[in-house]
C-alpha cells in the first residue's frame, strides 16, 4: 500500500468558535470551505496550551507543557523530545517546514529534515516571565492593546511579508516534490502567522467585511471588578488602563482579524491549487489547524492566554484518503495530531503510547469510540501560578492554586457567563472533575518546575547577551550554486528532471 503524503496547514491565533462546522457562513474563506466539505471537521478541538510556543511544542510532540517543559514563549524545546517530524522521518518520510513553529533553543529543526524559512519570533530566552515579580509588565515584549487601537488597512506589514514568503517557499517545495527526485513519501508543514494580531489587513480583504454583522463581540462586556482574577491579570498585562478602547476600535480590530482569515485562505488556496495541478492531491492527507484562538473582545479580553472558548478552542479539519467527510462534536485536542498522523502513515500507534498524551482520532472520524477528557495547561505571562483545565463532556473546569475555580456548562452557557463552581446543583460535577484534575496534576510540583525553569533562564539569558552574541535563530541555507543551470550540470538531464509532468 502506498503511504500518503501529508500537508499540514497551520495558522496562528484562529478562534475555533468561528469553525462550528468548517468556516462560519459570514467568513469569506472559499478555499477552507471547500476543504471542509471533504474533511472530517472536529468542532470542539482544544489547544494543549493557549500560547504560541507551548501550544506548538505540544502540537508537535503530543505532550502537555508539563512534559515538554515549554511553559511559555521563551522556554527551550529540548532536542530529545520526539515530535511527529521525528516519528515520520524515522519511518521513511521526508519532512520539511515552511513558516513559524516558535522553537526556542539551539535546536531549530526538531525532526524536520529541511526548513525553508526562518521563524518570525526570536529563539532565545528574552521573553521569559518571572513569577517572583507578579504583576510586573515587561513592556517591550508583552502584548498591549495597541493592536486594537492600531487596527486598519496596510498593503504590507512585517507579518504579511513573512506569510507571503512562507507561501512562496511552500509552493516551490510542492512543485519540487512533484518531480519525484526523492521517492519517499513526504510531510510538509506550512505554518502562517496570520490571523494573529496586529489586526492590520490588505484593503481587498478588509473591504469584504464592511457590512459584516459580526463586528461586535457577543454578549456584554463585564466591569473589571466582576472578572475572575486571571482575566484581571490578563488585562493588566495588556496595559489596559493606558487605553480607552471604543466600540468602533473593537469593530475595526475584529474586521482586520476576519480580513486576515480571508488573506490566509487565499494563501492556502494557492497551495491546494499547486497540490492539485501536480497530481498529488489524491494521495495526500491535508490537515488544517491553529495553535490557539483569540478572544476578540469577548468579555473585554483580547488575544489568548486563558481557557475561555475563544482563546482555547481551535479549528481542526482532516481530509484523508479513505476518510468520509463528517462532523465530530466530541471534544478533542491538538495533542491528538501526532498519534493521528502516525496512524495515517502506517506507524504502529502502540509504539507511540509512551511518547504522547494524545489519542488517534481515526476511530472518532469513523463515527465510533470516545476521546475522553481533554486536558489543558497554562503557565506563562499573566499567570502567577500554573492553571490547568479539563473539558469533560459538556463541562469545563479550570483550577489554579492562586484563584477560585471556574466551572462552565458549555451546552447551556456557550459564552461562559455563569460560573457554576459554587452552585450546589453542580456540586457532584465539581467533586468529580476536581478529583480528576488532582489525580492528573500535582499543582505544587508543577509550580516549582515552572519557577525553576524561569530562574535558570534569568541567569542564562543576560549572560549570553554580554559580549559576543551567537543567535539561535534559524538561518535558511540557499545553495545558489546548485540552483537553475550551472556548468557542473548536464543541461539535457537538468531540463528533463525539472519538468513535471513530462512528455505532455
Amino acid at each position: 500500500m502506498t503511504r500518503p503524503n501529508i500537508l499540514i496547514l497551520m495558522v496562528d491565533q484562529l478562534n475555533g468558535t468561528l469553525f462550528p462546522d468548517g468556516p462560519a457562513d459570514f467568513l469569506h474563506a472559499p478555499h477552507l470551505k471547500a476543504l471542509a466539505k471533504r474533511s472530517v471537521r472536529f468542532a470542539n478541538t482544544y489547544t494543549a496550551s493557549p500560547l504560541c510556543a507551548p501550544a506548538r511544542a505540544s502540537f508537535m510532540s503530543g505532550q502537555l507543557p508539563s512534559r515538554t517543559r515549554v511553559y511559555d514563549n521563551a522556554a527551550e524545546f529540548a532536542s530529545d523530545i520526539p515530535t511527529y517530524a521525528h516519528h515520520l522521518r524515522a519511518s521513511g518520510y521526508y519532512t520539511a517546514l515552511s513558516g513559524k513553529m516558535h522553537f526556542v533553543g539551539p535546536d531549530q529543526m526538531h525532526g524536520f529534515e529541511e526548513r525553508l524559512t526562518t521563524d518570525i519570533y526570536p529563539a532565545d530566552f528574552g521573553w521569559t516571565p518571572d513569577y517572583t515579580k507578579p504583576g510586573e509588565r515587561i513592556d517591550w515584549w508583552y502584548h498591549n492593546l495597541g493592536s486594537v487601537t492600531g487596527a486598519g488597512i496596510a498593503e504590507i506589514t512585517n507579518q504579511m511579508e513573512y506569510d507571503d514568503e512562507v507561501a512562496f517557499h511552500a509552493s516551490a517545495k510542492l512543485y519540487d516534490l512533484s518531480r519525484r527526485a526523492d521517492e519517499r513519501p513526504w510531510c510538509l508543514t506550512v505554518s502562517f502567522t496570520h490571523p494573529h494580531d496586529p489586526y492590520v489587513a490588505r484593503k481587498k480583504y478588509w473591504d469584504l467585511y464592511d457590512d459584516c454583522a459580526m463586528l461586535d463581540p457577543p454578549g456584554y462586556i463585564p466591569a473589571f471588578e466582576d472578572l475572575d482574577p486571571h482575566s484581571k491579570r490578563l488585562l493588566e498585562a495588556c496595559d489596559f488602563r493606558a487605553f480607552d478602547i471604543t466600540r468602533e476600535q473593537v469593530r475595526r480590530a475584529r474586521q482586520g482579524y476576519f480580513a486576515n482569515i480571508s488573506y490566509v485562505d487565499d494563501k492556502i488556496g494557492e497551495l491546494l491549487d499547486v497540490l492539485d495541478r501536480t497530481r498529488m492531491a489524491e494521495n495526500t492527507v491535508i490537515l488544517f489547524v491553529s495553535d490557539h484562538g483569540d478572544m476578540l473582545g469577548e468579555k473585554g479580553l483580547w488575544f489568548k492566554m486563558c481557557f475561555f472558548e475563544g482563546s482555547a478552542r481551535v479549528p481542526l479539519m482532516i481530509a484523508a484518503p479513505g476518510w468520509q467527510p463528517t462532523l465530530v462534536d466530541q471534544p478533542v485536542s491538538t495533542l491528538d495530531v501526532t498519534p493521528t498522523l502516525a496512524g495515517l502513515a502506517g506507524i504502529d500507534i502502540a509504539s507511540l503510547a509512551r511518547w504522547t498524551d494524545g489519542e488517534d482520532l481515526s476511530v472518532l472520524a469513523k463515527g465510533a469510540g470516545s476521546r475522553g477528557v481533554v486536558p489543558m495547561e497554562y503557565a506563562a505571562e499573566g499567570s502567577i501560578a500554573p492553571l490547568v483545565a479539563l473539558r469533560d463532556g459538556r463541562f469545563k473546569l479550570t483550577l489554579c492554586a492562586a484563584d477560585p475555580p471556574l466551572l462552565f456548562d458549555l451546552t447551556s452557557d456557550p459564552h461562559e457567563r455563569e460560573n457554576l463552581a459554587g452552585n450546589p446543583d453542580h456540586a457532584a460535577t465539581m467533586i468529580r472533575m476536581t478529583g480528576a484534575i488532582l489525580a492528573r496534576w500535582d499543582l505544587s510540583r508543577f509550580d516549582e518546575a515552572v519557577r525553576e525553569s524561569q530562574a535558570r533562564r534569568w541567569v542564562v539569558y543576560p549572560a549570553l547577551r554580554n559580549g559576543a552574541y551567537f543567535p539561535w535563530d534559524y538561518q535558511p541555507l540557499q545553495k545558489a550554486s546548485e540552483r537553475y543551470m550551472r556548468n557542473h550540470m548536464d543541461l539535457n538531464v537538468l531540463e528533463e528532471s525539472k519538468r513535471f509532468p513530462r512528455g505532455e
